[in-house]
């Protein structure tokens, strides 16, 4: 794997990991691993190994393939709007205020 895929794989834990407002060590105890390996995995210097994305991606709760490509699957669709049925009604109108003056925008 070339160094400007592992960044983007690193952009993307990273970018997943900060809006679950999980800090590199949460991360790293969760996945049993070192902070240091986070560290690296998000900047890019070293390749993900299967293990480690599998569990990454249950953590982050986002598929594998969006971890590696970027691209979305029905998973994180499913993921997602559990999450969204898990916030209060108040937040839930939030939500779907924002989905429609986006679908608007398009």
């Amino acid at each position: 794997m070339d160094s400007a895929n592992l960044e983007e794989i690193g952009k993307r834990i990273s970018e997943r990991r900060k809006l679950m407002r999980l800090t590199q060590e949460q991360l790293a105890e969760q996945m049993e691993v070192s902070i240091q390996m986070i560290s690296n995995l998000e900047r890019g210097m070293k390749a993900i190994r299967i293990d480690n994305l599998i569990r990454a991606s249950q953590i982050l709760r986002v598929s594998t393939d969006y971890i590696l490509t970027g691209q979305q699957t029905d998973y994180d669709i499913n993921s997602l709007a559990e999450q969204i049925s898990l916030l209060k009604e108040d937040r839930r109108k939030i939500v779907e205020m924002l989905v429609t003056f986006c679908l608007q925008e398009q």
